[in-house]
């Protein structure tokens, strides 16, 4: 057993503002959120948990949570407060390698709080790696990947012609596959990708989110009336909460249904397959919470038949993640990655940019992650100072 022990959580609120013109794009939807979603919280930009344990010899391991209220149903200060009420005392004095041991104490004895436990664990990953000289991806069963392809993300907007404009400059620049908010309503839906699917060509794959938009049975129609633009997955047409009512559009329809909103746990996952509601799996740090977790969501969609999407719009350390868990698994996603982050926030909190061109990212060299966080950025963006919780000397 490694006696390097953790000794040392610190875990920083930051909130990063989206670029300007981001925010102008997203204006242009009727609730300013760029999404059909039923909420009143504005979403101006990214709001976020760093956590970075330290080892008794000094090694770091770092990890993000990105978090909006409406989606996520809890908040930055939410996830520091339980880790440093309730968690942190599973942590503080264990090896970063008994993840597992780790994370049955703590499901053992927090109930839920997935994205703060999955915070913890991503860490985790990155601690061992430093401690062992590799990746995380090495840990993780070795690099299938490097250049991992990447989906564009096009908001809802009043103008289609912009949301066109907009998947074209994506394309432009590398994207083989577009993401496409909707539910407006059924027949602005079929305005939109039947512009999409004449402007782009046949050889572009098409996804789209809902952001629960639907009753069943209206998602039901709008799903089979855009069916003919050649759909690869559909996300949440329907209510988080209704796993029925996603069964039953599952069961009607033939494109391929994700949940997002609606799906944080392994269980749900397993729960959403059962009843059928699902043809897809999405897959990000804070779904199913971790890195342990995601492997093992992984695992169950491939022996299921089922797709894996990771997508998110995090800082850099959330994309990360999903490029090393990415590079790793290749072969078993089927789906280009969706990640929109280094696009819509106006700085990513790492003192180096990743590689993102041509419509991939570069899976980056090094040990850990392979990348350096920007602690003048990180003091920079802070809410709050940051919570540092040390194990007691006996």
């Amino acid at each position: 057993m490694n006696e390097d022990r953790i000794v040392r959580i610190e875990l920083t609120e930051v909130a990063i503002p989206f670029k300007k013109e981001v925010q102008e794009v997203m204006q242009g939807s009727g609730n300013g959120l760029g999404m059909a979603i039923p909420a009143e919280e504005p979403w101006l930009g990214g709001d976020f948990v760093i956590c970075r344990l330290f080892s008794a010899s000094g090694a770091t391991g770092m990890s993000e949570a990105f978090v909006w209220l409406p989606e996520s149903g809890v908040s930055p200060g939410g996830i520091i407060e339980t880790i440093r009420s309730d968690m942190a005392q599973f942590v503080l004095g264990e090896s970063p390698f008994d993840t597992e041991r780790l994370m049955t104490r703590l499901n053992n004895n927090v109930t839920r709080n997935e994205i703060a436990k999955g915070l913890l664990d991503s860490a985790c990953f990155e601690l061992k790696a430093q401690l062992a000289g590799q990746s995380v991806a090495n840990l993780l069963g070795g690099v299938q990947k490097r250049e991992l392809p990447l989906a564009a993300l096009i908001p809802l907007h009043s103008d289609t012609s912009t949301m066109v404009w907009l998947a074209q400059h994506w394309h432009a620049q590398g994207s083989r596959t577009i993401c496409v908010k909707l539910g407006e309503s059924i027949e602005r839906d079929v305005e939109i990708m039947s512009a999409m699917r004449d402007a782009l060509g046949s050889d572009v794959r098409l996804r789209v989110d809902y952001n629960q938009a639907y009753s069943a049975w209206d998602a039901i129609a709008a799903i089979n009336a855009i069916e003919p633009f050649h759909i690869e997955v559909a996300e949440q047409p329907t209510s988080a909460s209704n796993y029925l009512a996603m069964a039953g559009v599952q069961k009607r329809v033939n494109v391929p249904l994700m949940s997002h909103e609606g799906c944080f746990s392994l269980s749900e996952i397993h729960q959403l397959h059962a009843l059928g509601a699902i043809g897809a799996v999405g897959i990000n740090a804070e779904r199913p919470g971790g890195l342990s977790a995601a492997v093992r969501a992984i695992h169950f969609a491939e022996q299921n038949g089922l797709g894996v999407i990771l997508h998110n719009q995090p800082a850099g350390l959330g994309s990360v993640w999903q490029a090393h868990l990415g590079a790793a698994f290749h072969s078993s996603l089927h789906y280009d990655m969706e990640l929109f982050g280094h696009v819509m926030l106006e700085h990513d909190l790492l003192k180096t940019p990743m590689d993102y061109s041509n419509g991939t990212l570069t899976l980056p060299e090094g040990t850990g992650w392979g990348v350096e966080l920007d602690l003048d950025a990180v003091e920079h963006y802070a809410v709050r100072p940051t919570v540092v919780i040390e194990k007691t000397r006996n």
